[in-house]
């Protein structure tokens, strides 16, 4: 991340985007969480880019010690403030954190896209913070999402990877598919032991948080839109990795 970004001002939802949608609180940490429980292991955990406490929130009925580390001031205030004095909340940025200890489990959402030199961060998590038995969760927001897809043929976005004007304003960098993440994580050392998705997607966000409005989709529907996603991580809203500590 570069000195010179401003995160306070790229959480800040723009006139047509928001930062994050009542689909990613409601919907989509409570599917990761889902996601990630069944590769959890015993010990502690570090969550790379808590942003204002949401998911930090959801992880806390899994572990008793949490550390986190955000970039914006702003964000790790309200966390703080929303959590009170149960996980320890660092204001760093990735590449200046100096943490005192490794962890059990590490677990970073939606936060590689934003980052300057993302595999120098997963560099440092391979090298510095993942314990010997440890497991790393990363995810984000996925390419080939059949509504990044369908936006394509709509001509609103030039190709599935591209970083719309509105996704730039909020720092973000690029936009990884199951191929380009396993690309980084490797490059860094990290080991790939799972790959997949989290949740069948064909609605932008902004369509998703238009229908939770309504009575027309059922959890049962929801559900359903979850196990799709399990057969087809590629067309899943998000996409994440299971790393073990690989070579230095």
């Amino acid at each position: 991340m570069s000195q010179s970004r401003d995160y306070n001002q790229e959480i800040k939802d723009t006139d047509d985007h928001k930062y994050a949608y009542s689909f990613d609180f409601d919907v989509m940490h409570p599917f990761m969480l889902r996601a990630f429980t069944p590769f959890f292991v015993s010990g502690n955990l570090l969550e790379l880019g808590c942003f204002k406490g949401d998911f930090t929130q959801r992880l806390m009925g899994e572990f008793e010690e949490i550390t986190c580390v955000e970039a914006s001031l702003e964000a790790v205030n309200i966390a703080k403030s929303r959590l009170g004095g149960g996980p320890e909340i660092i204001h760093s940025r990735f590449e200046d954190a100096t943490l005192s200890k490794k962890y059990d489990n590490i677990v970073m959402t939606h936060v590689l896209e934003h980052l300057d030199d993302p595999v120098k961060t997963l560099k440092r998590v391979n090298d510095e913070w993942l314990s010997n038995n440890g497991r790393f969760l990363l995810a984000c927001p996925n390419a080939n999402a059949p509504s990044r897809q369908i936006a394509v043929k709509m001509g609103l976005i030039t190709h599935n990877s591209a970083v719309t004007s509105a996704e730039k304003e909020h720092g973000h960098l690029c936009t990884y598919s199951l191929d380009t993440l396993e690309r980084d994580a490797k490059e860094a050392g990290l080991k790939v032991v799972h790959r997949s998705g989290v949740f069948f997607k064909a609605l932008a966000n902004f369509q998703w948080d238009q229908l939770l409005n309504t009575d027309i989709v059922s959890d049962d529907y929801l559900d359903g839109c979850y196990q799709l996603g399990q057969i087809y991580p590629d067309l899943c809203s998000s996409i994440f990795l299971v790393c073990e500590k690989g070579e230095q």
